[in-house]
């Protein structure tokens, strides 16, 4: 007798449905998997034989042949084990009950049969709604928050011996992680109002932060540029359900812990660490810094000091909004959709343009340094500020802006763009012909542009960027079309015509 149960396979943060089916029968004892396990699959029957043993379902003189479909697919992670244990019930006569078909079942079989929770179920529970499952079955962990998915039931049990009590028809008393995906308050030891004087840099944060655009700032040491960066998470609205999700999904696959679920996540890697641990990868692919980034801030100081092979794989995240990452036996994809912030030196020793120090580098020695970041990248970049020290005597502070006032305007720039397009995405992400859509530029706007790329030799990247940043501005100000002003504040940010 053959039997089938469904459950959810992960593919980095994809997931795709898995039969899992099973065949008993008289014979000698054996427990034989296909459909390309991998060695903690491979590994269940071990545990799956002791957890059905100890609940009085002994596999004797039972050969079981376990088929996980598709077979084209590699299959990783112990979190088939329940689906294969009620498989093996179910085929083996040891149940009569129906398991449906749109039930899915997800986790790791200890010794005894309790069901304990695996890496990845955030990303497995929004697989299991794109595969328009209707039930979940899934182990309780009190660390993930409760979530609520619209034609999705989730149910969380203990043991293998709820979910044989659940198929009989009896009631669970209901398991419900503690933590709710509410709002939390903004708690930040940065704000805009601590910073002094850097007004243009302040305004060109503030685009970046409604259209989503990537900045780099260079400039002397101590200038603020660290202060800025560190700074500028705090003008992002609060991450949506949607985002939220995500977010704990990357950084569950990760390994890696989460401070807060609605502040957008901020990543500082230091320009020491390896390609692989800021773009993703090992034996088994892990996101990377760019994919713990997702939804939030991605910030590289000293950008001039990281390796070349790592900006060089940069380049793919920052304009697919996603990285994959290829081996041997998978690729899996994980998004990267990211505000890249980056901040150098103008020199090596630091000090060129500098008012109050000396800059002791050679025109080689700086020609040198500047190209360490390729013209590749800079085409990638929409903001490029030059910063200076900023003089503290006779400074106002009570002029200051906070964050929170900044953040209402981000919003509503924000808001502007998704009552546009139709779904929650911003200037620098939309496709180029709906960002026009029936707003098209006009004729003296576009011969501007042309004439000023001629005249700085602006590739259609950079020049594209510089329209996506007009239009942000344009957002800001609540003007419905690409004002003839904001194309003129959008090329200052790129130092063009200064």
């Amino acid at each position: 007798m053959s039997a089938k149960v469904s459950s959810v396979g992960l593919k980095g943060l994809e997931g795709y449905r898995v039969d899992v089916e099973v065949q008993v029968k008289e014979g000698f004892e054996s427990i034989v998997i296909v459909g390309l396990p991998d060695a903690s699959v491979k590994e269940s029957k071990e545990r799956v034989t002791a957890a059905l043993h100890s609940l009085g379902f002994p596999l004797v003189e039972r050969k079981v042949i376990i088929n996980l479909s598709p077979a084209e697919q590699k299959k990783n992670g112990p979190l088939f084990d329940l689906a294969i244990a009620l498989c093996i019930l179910k085929s083996g006569g040891f149940i009569q009950e129906k398991i449906p078909v749109e039930t899915g079942f997800i986790g790791a079989l200890s010794l005894d049969g309790t069901v304990h929770p695996v890496e990845g179920m955030i990303a497995a529970i929004l697989a299991a709604k794109k595969l328009n499952l209707k039930t979940l079955i899934l182990p309780f962990d009190s660390s993930i928050p409760r979530i609520e998915i619209d034609g999705l039931e989730l149910v969380y049990v203990e043991s293998l011996q709820d979910v044989l009590n659940l198929l009989a028809g009896q009631q669970l008393l209901p398991l419900l992680p503690e933590a709710d995906m509410i709002e939390e308050p903004k708690v930040a030891s940065r704000d805009f109002n601590q910073i002094i004087g850097h007004e243009f840099a302040k305004r060109a944060l503030e685009i970046a932060a409604s259209g989503e655009h990537y900045v780099l700032m260079d400039g002397p040491p101590g200038c603020g540029k660290s202060l800025l960066a560190e700074t500028f998470p705090t003008i992002l609205p609060s991450l949506s359900k949607e985002a939220q999700l995500e977010k704990i999904s990357l950084y569950q696959l990760a390994g890696a812990p989460y401070s807060s679920l609605t502040l957008p996540p901020y990543r500082h890697p230091h320009h020491s660490a390896s390609s692989v641990s800021i773009i993703g990868g090992g034996t088994n692919p892990k996101p990377g810094e760019v994919s713990l980034a997702h939804r939030g801030v991605l910030f590289l100081d000293e950008l001039g000091e990281f390796s070349k092979k790592t900006l060089d794989m940069l380049r793919q995240p920052l304009e697919n909004e996603k990285v994959t990452i290829s081996r041997i036996h998978s690729t899996v994809t994980y998004p990267a959709k990211f505000i890249f912030i980056a901040a150098m030196n103008p020199c090596p020793c630091g000090y060129l343009g500098s008012d109050s120090h000396y800059c002791t580098c050679s025109e080689k020695q700086i020609k040198l340094y500047k190209n360490r970041v390729s013209g590749p990248i800079l085409d990638r970049i929409d903001l490029l500020l030059t910063l200076k020290a900023v003089n503290l005597k006779g400074h106002d502070f009570s002029q200051n802006e906070s964050s929170e006032q900044v953040r209402r305007r981000v919003s509503a720039a924000r808001e502007r763009q998704y009552e546009r397009y139709g779904r929650e995405i911003c200037n620098s992400s939309v496709p180029f012909e709906q960002l026009i859509g029936g707003r098209p530029l006009t004729s003296s706007q576009q011969n501007g542009l042309q004439n000023l790329s001629m005249k700085y030799g602006l590739s259609n990247r950079v020049q594209i960027k510089i329209i996506r940043m007009a239009r942000t501005i344009s957002d800001m100000r609540g003007e419905p079309s690409i004002s003839d002003r904001a194309i003129e504040e959008a090329l200052t940010m790129r130092r063009i015509g200064k």
